[in-house]
């Protein structure tokens, strides 16, 4: 039997959760999805997680909270990440950051679903190689599940198009995160990974990436630091659905979404 994988592009802020709440059932429900998959490192004021809105987004339906850079933003949240085995963070950190960087997470029907979470290297932090992290970590989630979900937040789309080609049939899916502008190149690879090269985001289009276009104009054109806010206005919901063999753990089919709240 075919699993259904829905993966929820950057949460941003209140708006983004307040639309994640009304529409994922909808989504769910539609579509057949066994296993919700988000990130959620923007979800808490735009910056980060924290253990409230971190528990707000499990009651609406979200099974695992996948992450990346800005996981750290809240750091009243640190002990929190460390304790819940819903939320990962990018693996490739140095050994003894807090929390985990891979989980698995099980259907309603018992079908075990890997989840790995990974950190680009260009334009972002100094970290461990993400695709000698992904050897390691994948051969440990292979242990216990055949569907494995790779979430990589990453900025350079040539960064992000090099892993899944190297995780080409190791992997169900590697969907990029970070850059919150859903890309239209979704398509199964050659030896059956399924690839988005970004999922998007779910907040508002009326503003810079989720926060308000003034802030961000602001900054740019002055080059000194601003605050920024979250936008809350033209709310959409980005996304992608992945449809994946039970047995072979290889993708069927991959499909955008992007619905407007």
């Amino acid at each position: 039997m075919p699993v259904k994988l829905l993966f929820i592009g950057d949460i941003i802020g209140k708006p983004g959760r307040e639309a994640l709440s009304r529409e994922l059932h909808r989504i769910v429900d539609r579509l057949y999805v066994d296993l919700v998959i988000a990130n959620g490192e923007n979800a808490a004021g735009g910056f980060g997680l924290t253990q409230e809105t971190a528990q707000d987004l499990f009651k609406c339906g979200v099974h695992v909270l996948t992450s990346g850079n800005h996981i750290w933003d809240k750091k009243d949240a640190l002990d929190y990440i460390k304790r819940e085995e819903r939320i990962v963070r990018p693996a490739n950190y140095p050994e003894g950051t807090p929390g985990r960087g891979a989980t698995i997470a099980s259907t309603p029907g018992g079908v075990k679903v890997g989840i790995l979470n990974l950190e680009g290297r260009v334009f972002m932090n100094n970290l461990e190689c993400p695709f000698r992290c992904a050897d390691r970590e994948i051969a440990k989630l292979k242990e216990e599940a055949t569907i494995v979900f790779v979430d990589f937040h990453a900025e350079a789309t040539s960064e992000k198009v090099a892993l899944g080609w190297y995780l080409d049939g190791r992997v169900s899916a590697v969907v990029g995160t970070h850059t919150h502008v859903q890309t239209a190149d979704e398509r199964i690879l050659t030896s059956g990974t399924a690839y988005l090269t970004d999922a998007g985001m779910t907040g508002s289009f009326d503003s810079v990436i989720g926060v308000r276009k003034e802030d961000a104009i602001e900054k740019f054109v002055t080059q000194r630091p601003s605050k920024f806010e979250v936008a809350k206005k033209d709310i959409r919901v980005n996304g992608v659905v992945v449809e994946v063999d039970e047995k072979t753990g290889l993708a069927l089919k991959i499909e955008r979404i992007n619905i407007a709240v």
